[in-house]
Parts: structure tokens; C-alpha cells; sequence
């Protein structure tokens, strides 16, 4: 068993792999497999991916067809024997010292997970990320004690997970086929069922997003976000230890991932999109899921005005999309 897995998923990305690789191979913290998921790229990613794995034997290569982000993450999590699984999206690139330092504090708790802020990179320009939280250093359950983590951007990649606990509680990707945001449900499933978790205002992980104001223009991926809703409320069934609390968490969470998807996606799907997610509103609420302590105020006094007015709701919206 090595400290840590690092899980990097590869598609068409031959233009940052490098920089990508060379994050991972020369962190500070020797002691780590790197698993390399080649999801039937058809560039030069491949010969890239070779190139790295003959001058690293830390390095293992899975390539295989294109089935998706979902798929590949879970065949890296299957092949893992890391103590601790970190991520590295192939267009991301990682500060030398991330997996030592997320390490050494996992181990000195025995943390669960261990998550830290970022950066957001465009061009050459690193902004660093930072979460407004009471909570830095501390060790506590989301579900318990601080629910707001979940509404602080989901940035999977910005922490190590212990594998036994993902092991434990069965959390893996959600594998709908080409589908996008397939890390949100990872994302929600491993705080509501984190015991401990340690949160660092230190950054690491250099997300790069030179183009944040990109629509989605692919009917197939628009709806995608639903059904990580639908995995979300499929584990919480089946989990009755924690479905009492999460019901009311995943509320505020799915309308913050809601919106910021209705803000992206091509004009021409915001009517249908608002339409589902109106509905999917009105339904949780009817079913007594919505409610007030659970929610900031200005989140709260939006979804009233959706429950009891979806016209004024839905233009206010669209409106707001058209002054970006």
C-alpha cells in the first residue's frame, strides 16, 4: 500500500498534459502510485501518457474505450491501493507539496478527507480560491455540524479521500453514459457520509478555467445534472442513517447547482430546463423536503418566489443571464 493514489483522467487534453504529469510525478511526497485513465483519447495523450509511464514506475495506465468521466473515474478507484485517493484533471496541474501536506494532516487525525482551497487559473494568472468557513483546522461532519460546506463549490480534486471510507460506504461515480457533472454526486455522497473531515485554507490545485462564461450547446449534456440528483436521491434510500438530515441538505445544494447550470447552458434550452427544475421544486416541497433553516436568505426568498411564481422567478433569471 502506497500513501496515496492519484487518479488522473485523460480525454483529448494533449495540450496541459504535460504540465499535468510533471505536477504529479515531482510532488514532494514520493510514496504514490499515479494511475493515468486514457478514456479512448484520439490525440497525442497517449504517446504522452507512455512517454511518462516508461521514465516512472509509479505510473499505471488503464486505456481504454470512451465511456465517459464517470466510468473512468471508477475503473481508477477499482485499480487504487493508495492509503488516500487524491485527482488531478489532466487540464489542472497540482503545487508540488499538495499530497504531502494533505497527507500529513489526514494522518495526524485520522481524517476521512482532508480539503483545501484553490486557484483558479487563467492563462497564466493563478487567483486563489478561499471558502468563508469557521471551520478551518477543526474536525467535524458536514451533515452535523456544518452543513454549509456543502454550498461552497464542489472541487472534488481539492482533497485526499481515505479508500477504506470510500470503500465502506460504496461511493463511486455516477456512470450515466456522456454524461457531464458527474462529480457532484461524489461530491454530495462523500460529506454526507464523512464522520471527519479536516478543511486547510492552504491552495494546491491549479483549476484551470480560461473560458468560465462557456455555454453548454449539447442537448444531451444539459439535462445531465438531473440525474445526478436522481443517483443522489438513489444512495440516500438506502441509507437511513443519514437520509433524515440530507433530505433537507440537498435542497439549498441542488438549487445552487441548478442555477449555476441554468446560467450556462445555450438560450434555447433555458425554458425546458427552468420548466424540470420548477417542477422537481414544487414536488420536494410538497413532500415537506424544503425547509427554512437549511437555507442562506436570499437562496431562501428565491425558491419562494419559484414555488409561487414561476413566470416572475423565471424572467428575473433569464434577465440576470442576458446581463452577464
Amino acid at each position: 500500500m502506497c500513501k496515496v493514489s492519484v487518479l488522473v483522467p485523460i480525454y483529448n487534453v494533449e495540450r496541459y498534459l504535460r504540465q499535468c504529469l510533471d505536477s504529479v510525478v515531482n510532488q514532494t511526497l514520493k510514496d504514490i502510485e499515479i494511475i493515468c485513465i486514457n478514456d479512448g483519447s484520439t490525440d497525442s495523450s497517449p504517446d504522452i501518457i507512455r512517454e511518462y509511464a516508461e521514465k516512472d514506475s509509479r505510473i499505471r495506465v488503464i486505456d481504454k474505450e470512451n465511456t465517459g468521466y464517470g466510468h473512468s473515474m471508477n475503473c481508477g478507484l477499482k485499480l487504487a491501493q493508495g492509503e488516500y485517493i487524491g485527482i488531478v484533471e489532466s487540464d489542472d496541474f497540482a503545487e508540488l507539496n499538495m499530497f504531502e501536506t494533505l497527507y500529513n494532516t489526514a494522518k495526524e487525525v485520522d481524517a476521512e478527507i482532508v480539503k483545501s482551497n484553490w486557484f483558479k487559473q487563467i492563462g497564466n494568472e493563478a487567483i486563489p480560491v478561499k471558502r468563508n468557513h469557521n471551520s478551518y483546522g477543526q474536525i467535524f461532519s458536514p451533515r452535523i455540524q456544518n452543513p454549509n460546506i456543502f454550498y461552497g463549490g464542489i472541487a472534488i480534486w481539492s482533497a485526499i479521500y481515505k479508500r477504506i471510507f470510500l470503500q465502506k460506504n460504496n461511493i463511486y461515480f455516477n456512470e450515466t453514459p456522456g454524461a457531464s457533472y458527474q462529480d457532484v454526486s461524489f461530491f454530495f455522497k462523500t460529506l454526507a457520509c464523512s464522520e471527519n473531515i479536516v478543511l486547510t485554507k492552504d491552495a494546491f490545485i491549479h483549476y484551470r478555467c480560461d473560458n468560465p462564461s462557456s455555454s453548454v450547446k449539447s442537448k444531451e449534456k444539459v439535462n445531465c445534472i438531473f440525474d445526478e440528483f436522481k443517483e443522489i436521491e438513489r444512495f440516500l434510500q438506502n441509507r437511513t442513517d443519514i437520509k433524515n438530515t440530507c433530505e433537507y441538505i440537498v435542497e439549498q445544494f441542488k438549487y445552487g447547482c441548478y442555477l449555476f447550470n441554468y446560467n450556462r447552458i445555450d438560450d434555447i434550452f433555458k425554458f425546458e430546463f427552468f420548466e424540470r427544475m420548477a417542477n422537481e421544486f414544487m414536488q420536494d416541497n410538497a413532500n415537506g423536503y424544503i425547509d427554512k433553516r437549511y437555507w442562506s436568505e436570499n437562496n431562501w426568498n428565491d425558491i419562494q418566489t419559484l414555488l409561487n411564481n414561476k413566470k416572475e422567478f423565471f424572467y428575473k433569471k433569464y434577465e440576470q443571464t442576458q446581463n452577464k
